[in-house]
């Protein structure tokens, strides 16, 4: 007896918090995005969102998912150099600079991202006064292509401690083996080392995924208009109209939007555990 009341006094603290920071809104928006303001059940929430934002979520769907791929190549290639690379002086220098966005905030990272990507920024006034362009030539970044960049840019680091993290846990006999046998660094990587870190590969992507569908700065401040990401449009329906029921049915096709990717991540996750057929 004395036990189950210790336990439930250790666990207590933190269901109180699960419950109230995350299942009360969580339950609050579905409510919201499924009745009037008379509590009576209706779907005019989600017809209205499709008419008028099913551009906004395509373009949420195909920036997440560009985002997440640029992401793994980048962060795999980094986090593979760190593990197989001769050369500590390289590994030590591309340790500090993979870091560095990670103490950054997404408000700081849009910012920065915008004074360096627009048309008269410092990446084309740099390249102008090396005499690799002309002003005329010169092209801005922002929009959906600058959302990617700033994305990709700010969750590189995160991403990369994971799997470089995963990658310096595992065995290193299996690749000293591989070297000896005569492989290169990339059979070693494909081979060897990405089927042990897959887990972690997908629990980084996942995690960003969500981390990226959560932000508004980047959007607003990097966007050029319409379309937009999901993120803004309930910000706009909030804000202009004090609309909550549609701004509720846009967060909830962003819960099914991650839930399907975390959803796709669990089942290959288990299928390569054999739990699944």
């Amino acid at each position: 007896m004395r036990a189950s009341t210790s336990n439930l006094l250790l666990i207590g603290p933190a269901a109180l918090m699960v419950l109230a920071l995350f299942l009360y809104p969580l339950f609050f928006s579905l409510v919201s995005a499924f009745t009037q303001d008379d509590l009576s059940f209706t779907l005019a929430h989600f017809v209205k969102v499709f008419e008028l934002y099913s551009n906004d979520i395509k373009f949420t769907v195909i920036i997440v998912l560009s985002s997440v791929v640029l992401l793994a190549i980048l962060s795999i290639g980094i986090a593979a150099t760190l593990t197989l690379s001769p050369f500590p002086k390289l590994v030590a220098v591309l340790a500090l600079l993979y870091r560095l966005p990670l103490f950054i905030p997404f408000i700081v990272a849009a910012q920065m991202m915008r004074t360096f990507l627009a048309k008269n920024g410092l990446m084309n006034n740099t390249l102008v006064a090396m005499g690799v362009m002309t002003p005329l030539e010169t092209v801005s970044l922002l929009g959906w292509s600058g959302i990617i960049i700033t994305f990709v840019w700010k969750q590189l680091a995160f991403s990369t401690l994971l799997i470089s993290g995963a990658m310096a846990a595992l065995n290193r006999d299996q690749i000293q083996a591989a070297q000896n046998l005569g492989a290169s660094r990339l059979r070693i990587l494909v081979d060897v080392i990405l089927p042990q870190v897959m887990p972690t590969i997908g629990v980084a992507l996942v995690l960003s995924t969500v981390t990226i569908m959560s932000v508004l700065s980047v959007p607003l401040m990097i966007g050029t208009g319409s379309p937009t990401m999901i993120t803004a449009d309930i910000a706009f329906r909030v804000n202009s109209y004090g609309d909550y029921h549609v701004a509720n049915a846009l967060g909830m096709v962003s819960y099914l939007i991650c839930a399907g990717l975390a959803w796709f991540y669990l089942r290959q996750s288990l299928k390569d555990k054999g739990a699944l057929s």
